[in-house]
Parts: structure tokens; sequence; C-alpha cells
């Protein structure tokens, strides 16, 4: 379970303060999905940043699975999210130069796991995806929607409790999209993980378990969840 509790993030001092979040209050129960809705500048990225870990937030409690990832130190919070946290971005971040396989072993590599147990799981997250005939080809050498699939395979390659997707398809077609979107929600269902996804896209986010709606930094609405206005 995620519980987000009086969640308050600055940006500025004094004069130059930007109040991104505004005490976000609201939980997200294990496995479902979810979809963080608002338009540029909302506030969605930066909640997502401060759930996640990647950013922290002055004030407020991020708990994850009854831990609050605010009071843990640096490297406990890298390891943390690490072990049970993947992302999935807009841009793909993928190495260019870099074969589909080393894209995706490269989590397990940081976690230091064996080349045995590396090869396995990279073959059983490209099989997952459909990139399996890709194992060896440079990732600069895919197409947009392999891309993504590629970087959904490193998301998943540890196995995470949660994954957070920014804009999973916003830099992709109709068609691709749609198969995206399959793959994401396939994999929440097979998975039993949590899946958070930031978009401005009503069609996407209706297709989640729950909604926050996000605006000038609070929640504006909430459905089919638990907290937002009091």
């Amino acid at each position: 379970m995620i519980e987000i509790r009086n969640v308050t993030k600055t940006y500025g001092k004094k004069q130059n303060a930007f109040v991104a979040l505004n005490d976000i209050s609201f939980v997200i129960p294990d496995g479902a999905s979810v979809a963080i809705v608002g338009k540029s500048g909302s506030g969605k990225s930066t909640l997502m940043h401060a759930m996640s870990g990647l950013d922290r937030p002055e004030k407020g409690e991020v708990l994850i699975d009854g831990v609050d990832i605010l009071k843990l130190k640096s490297k406990a919070v890298d390891k943390f999210r690490s072990e049970k946290i993947g992302f999935i971005f807009q841009a793909f971040f993928v190495q260019a130069n870099e074969s589909s396989y080393e894209n995706v072993a490269l989590p397990l590599e940081i976690a230091d796991l064996s080349a045995k147990v590396r090869k396995k799981r990279v073959a059983a997250a490209l099989r997952v995806v459909g990139l399996s005939d890709k194992e060896k080809q440079k990732a600069r050498n895919l197409s947009g929607g392999q891309k993504q699939r590629l970087a959904i395979a490193r998301a998943i390659v540890n196995q995470p409790r949660i994954i957070f997707a920014d804009e999973p398809t916003g830099n992709l077609d109709t068609a691709t999209g749609t198969t995206i979107e399959k793959l994401l929600f396939g994999l929440n269902k097979q998975s039993g993980g949590t899946l958070v996804i930031v978009t401005h896209d009503e069609e996407l986010a209706a297709k989640c378990d729950m909604r926050i709606y996000i605006k000038d930094g609070k929640i504006d609405r909430l459905v089919g969840g638990k907290g937002g206005k009091k």
C-alpha cells in the first residue's frame, strides 16, 4: 500500500517561492492501477517524484508498505527504489549504443546480481514485452514503440512491486500507444503489483482503477480511492 500524508513541496524561497504540492493526502491499495491526471504545471510529475523518492518534499509522509521513505537516508532510499520500484518515462531513456540485453540488464548489474541470474531475468523480461528476437540489436535501431517496450522490460526486470509510468505513450502514435497501454495493464493484472501512470490523457486515465486529479498543486478530485479534499 502507498499512503501519502499531508505532503507539501515548495521550490524557491521567500518572494520566489512556488508551492508545487500543497498538503496532498491519499491512499493507493496494493495491486491498483492509478492515474495522476493534470495539465502541464499542475504538479502531477512532482507528485510522482515525491511518491517514488526521486524528490524530497519538506513536509508530510510517504509510506510504502508501512515504511516512510522520507525518513530514510539517501543510500537507503536508492536501495529501496532499486528493489521495489520500476520507472518508465515518455522519453524512453534507453542507451542507444547498447544492445537490448545490455539496456535491460543494467538494473541487475546495479543490484550486483550474478551473470547467470541476469541472463535468466533479462530473457524473461524481453519475452514478456515481445522483444526476444531483438536481444542483440542496438537500441538505436529499434522503432519508437520497440524502445518503449524495451524501457518497460528494463522497468520490470527487477520484479518491482510498483511501476511509475510518466506519460508512457506521449511520444507514440495511436496504434503503438494502445499496444503499450495493453502491455502495462496486462502486467499490472498478472503481477499483482501497483501501476501509477502520470498522464493528461483522459481516455488512458479512465482505464485505471483510481484517478487522482491535480490542479495547482492540490487534489481537485479523486475517483475510486480514499483521500483528497477534507
